[in-house]
């Protein structure tokens, strides 16, 4: 019989030997086989917390000593200081999953810390790495192929989405879900195309203090926590809009161009042309319709007059963010100098709206065909209108990918168990590798429920035997709820196909990668060599010049 085959039958009673019982001794074996599993799990013991609806909040201390309380899994990635190459790969597949499609941060990053896991047993029992790595996937290619069976709901184009979205935002934020989602439904509704496209960058959110989120309320056009300098406070009737990302008024003292001033009179010019100057700036803007100026710089009290003289409305922006948005949704270029630009924005008016304590600038449309919608969120603290502003988020990006694919499948891990069920199942009639494989994936799915059991505070071992006992009686439905097992279709816990299949292509690049990386080797300097070739170096300078040289020129007499 062939070696491969034998070792192969092999593996099944070596993945059943308990660790003590294993034939090599401790000193022989490797505490890992896998180089990144340890830092792929201190980062998922970091996330895992966090995931679910009942998953807890952190407090984040940012480097610049900005401390947020959070419990989004992307915010806290980004704001970690990684060293480990494989705790770099992984992040990296987690954002691009979070920028793609707006969710799914954690379930990357546990997903593929269990799938590691499994790996490390399958090593251990002998399996090769190219087998296991074609054998998972292998599996990957059998669970994307099944995810869409599962695929029982969808959205229909003229349906509320209010029930799609409900459980997305229900995962982000801590208060007043039904009131934010039903904000949510209707600006996505009313920006949707005729032709069934939707845009999410034209339904804005501007968060201001004061009150509570049941105070939030959507505003037609765009809305921005913007500072209204001068004496015109409103455009009422045709707005042409100019945006610069620069002060409002004379150059930075710290411009490259420095003047060389030799005398009073040189002094008097030079402030006398920097005048006419910006004067003719401004009367430049005012000759080409522009009525209403936003800045990202600060704004010149004497530029300010020249403004209020020619009728310009002049807004200082809170943040670079928020002029960007502006720029998108205005459809206008962002000027690093007062000039005119070649395409101003427009739209109807622009006003200042008093909401409460706070207040914000509106630029707004004619009803029909409004370009923009903006979700105004009250809150009483910075963290939980972070938090709100989240949820929001999560729902626009969740509406943008059901207009691409309006199928549904089952939440709260209903669809994991379902799948890990799927793959035990085959891998109990496959032989080989392959079989070994299946079945390490279907408990790397499991993995997912029995988080979001912890995290609930639940009895996890209870709730898993029952959850599994009921999938395999037939019942794909069943989730985890807060109180035990949930039907899923009855509670309204939905997740988007189009974004648990990208969860699934994201974790699979990463464990296919990683397992097949058996060492981490660091190329850096060596400290003796840049004592050799660096002539500052003290041990250089007390080096006695080589003897080889003298040789070589007794060698030439």
């Amino acid at each position: 019989m062939d070696s491969t085959v034998s070792s192969a039958l092999e593996l099944p009673q070596r993945l059943a030997l308990h660790p003590r019982e294993s034939p090599r001794s401790p000193e022989e074996e490797d505490p890992h086989l896998l180089s990144s599993l340890a830092a792929v799990q201190t980062l998922a013991n970091v996330i895992r917390p966090c995931y679910g609806p009942h998953g807890r909040q952190k407090f984040l201390v940012t480097m610049k000593g900005e401390t947020v309380c959070t419990g989004c899994a992307a915010a806290i990635l980004r704001a970690l200081e990684l060293e480990h190459p494989a705790a770099w790969l992984l992040r990296e597949a987690a954002q691009t999953q979070a920028e793609n499609s707006g969710d799914g941060t954690a379930f990357v990053v546990l997903l593929t810390e269990a799938l590691l896991e499994q790996a490390e047993q399958l090593l251990k029992a002998g399996l090769p790495r190219p087998q296991l790595r074609e054998a998972y996937a292998t599996a990957t290619a059998e669970v994307l192929a099944t995810l869409p069976s599962l695929a029982i709901q969808s959205l229909g184009p003229l349906e509320d989405p209010s029930w799609a979205l409900h459980s997305v935002m229900n995962t982000h934020t801590l208060s007043s879900t039904d009131h934010l989602t039903k904000l949510v439904a209707h600006a996505c509704w009313a920006i949707k195309e005729l032709d069934g496209s939707f845009k999410p960058e034209r339904v804005g959110v501007c968060a201001l203090h004061g009150g509570t989120l049941e105070d939030s309320c959507l505003l037609p056009g765009l809305a921005v926590s913007g500072k209204l300098c001068g004496q015109m406070a409103a455009v009422l009737n045709g707005a042409r809009v100019a945006l610069f990302a620069c002060p409002f008024g004379p150059a930075h003292p710290n411009a490259p161009a420095t003047a060389r001033l030799s005398s009073p009179a040189d002094l008097a010019q030079f402030s006398k042309g920097s005048d006419q100057l910006l004067e003719k700036q401004v009367g430049q803007l005012a000759a080409t319709g522009i009525n209403v100026a936003v800045v990202l710089g600060e704004v010149d009290e004497e530029t300010l007059m020249l403004a209020d003289r020619y009728g310009i409305v002049v807004i200082q922006a809170r943040s670079r963010m928020e002029i960007i948005y502006l720029s998108e949704v205005l459809d206008t270029p962002l000027l690093p100098r007062l000039l005119p630009p070649q395409r101003p924005g427009r739209c109807q008016r622009v006003y200042r709206q008093e909401l409460g304590d706070g207040l914000v600038v509106v630029f707004e449309w004619e009803c029909t065909g409004t370009p923009a919608l903006t979700v105004v969120l009250r809150g009483a603290t910075t963290q939980g209108l972070r938090s709100a502003q989240q949820a929001i988020y999560h729902g626009i990006d969740a509406y943008f990918q059901l207009c691409q694919d309006p199928r549904l499948i089952p939440g709260a891990g209903a669809t994991e168990m379902a799948l890990a069920k799927m793959l035990s199942d085959k891998g109990s009639r496959l032989e080989g590798p392959s079989g070994l494989a299946f079945l390490a994936f279907a408990r790397a799915l499991k993995y997912l429920p029995k988080t979001l059991a912890e995290n609930a505070g639940l009895a996890v071992s209870d709730v898993v035997a029952e959850m599994s006992g009921v999938h395999q009686g037939g019942n794909l439905l069943m989730g985890v709820g807060a109180e035990g097992i949930i039907n899923v279709a009855q509670e309204g816990v939905w997740d988007t196909l189009i974004v648990k299949a990208q969860g699934f292509r994201a974790v699979a690049e990463v464990v296919l990668q990683l397992v097949t990386v058996d060492k981490i080797v660091m190329a850096k300097k060596s400290p003796t060599h840049q004592q050799i070739w660096n002539p500052d170096s003290k041990k250089t300078k007390k080096r006695p010049p080589p003897v080889e040289n003298k040789k070589i020129l007794g060698m030439n007499k």
